[in-house]
């Protein structure tokens, strides 16, 4: 068979080669030969171009660079991957939601939102994950296992963010998070979150105009304005208080 000049069939699945050498190679994929060995950790490779690409992982070689922010890679899968942080080019997307991927691995791991598929389950407590990332930390609560030591107070952690998150809110004095409102700047979205209570103030009196940012602050109003409620009252001095932990402190010190 001759399909545009190419003269060498494979016998096992008809696919057709330019010359001789092509049809040596593609065999290699039916008989399972690989006949390139790397010399340090013996793995093997059907194509020498394949060793010479894995050999980089021993070496640290990286000649891809890209000519936006310079970081290099050791294949030039890899930098054609990056180049979509700079392209914004985001050709994998999602059927059903229509959400736009940089990478097919991401889109893979998007559609079990919409599947429910969560293959990687865990071998103590069935608890199943769509990620093998998440299976992996997640026994880390069975083993014990705190690999992220922080440098600055060795103390550890069972993942990576959480570390970052620790060196972040104990360790710097960043705070890149600020209140809409009033500009005030924070540690973390969770301290944001919490101080924008107090420009909301959804806690509002029926009795009168106030208004306040926490539901144990307005009942301790209603109690001491209005009446409304129950006093806690110490039983040995009748001291009474608007709010039951604030009884408690008092009568320790008796």
């Amino acid at each position: 068979m001759n399909i545009h000049g190419s003269n060498y069939q494979c016998t096992e699945c008809g696919k057709c080669f330019r010359n001789n050498q092509q049809l040596t190679r593609h065999s290699r994929i039916h008989s399972g030969q690989k006949p390139y060995k790397c010399q340090v950790c013996q793995k093997a490779f059907r194509l020498t171009g394949s060793l010479t690409c894995h050999m980089r992982v021993h070496t640290g070689d990286k000649p891809y660079r890209c000519r936006v922010c310079q970081k290099s890679f050791s294949q030039s899968p890899y930098l054609r991957v990056h180049m979509r942080v700079h392209t914004e080019e985001k050709p994998y997307r999602c059927r059903v939601c229509q959400k736009a991927f940089s990478q097919s691995t991401n889109l893979t791991h998007h559609m079990r939102v919409h599947t429910g598929d969560k293959p990687y389950v865990c071998c103590v407590c069935q608890k199943a994950f769509s990620e093998s990332g998440a299976l992996n930390a997640h026994m880390r609560i069975h083993t014990g296992d705190k690999p992220y030591k922080c440098p600055l107070c060795n103390n550890s952690f069972r993942q990576s963010s959480t570390l970052q998150s620790h060196k972040r809110q104990v360790h710097s004095d960043r705070r890149p998070y600020y209140c809409p409102f009033c500009g005030k700047l924070f540690k973390t979205a969770k301290e944001v979150k919490q101080h924008a209570h107090v420009h909301a103030k959804p806690f509002s009196c029926r009795h009168c105009s106030e208004s306040f940012s926490r539901r144990d602050t307005l009942k301790s109003h209603l109690l001491k304005s209005h009446n409304e409620g129950t006093w806690f009252t110490c039983h040995i001095c009748q001291k009474r208080f608007s709010r039951k932990d604030s009884l408690k402190e008092h009568i320790q010190r008796h």
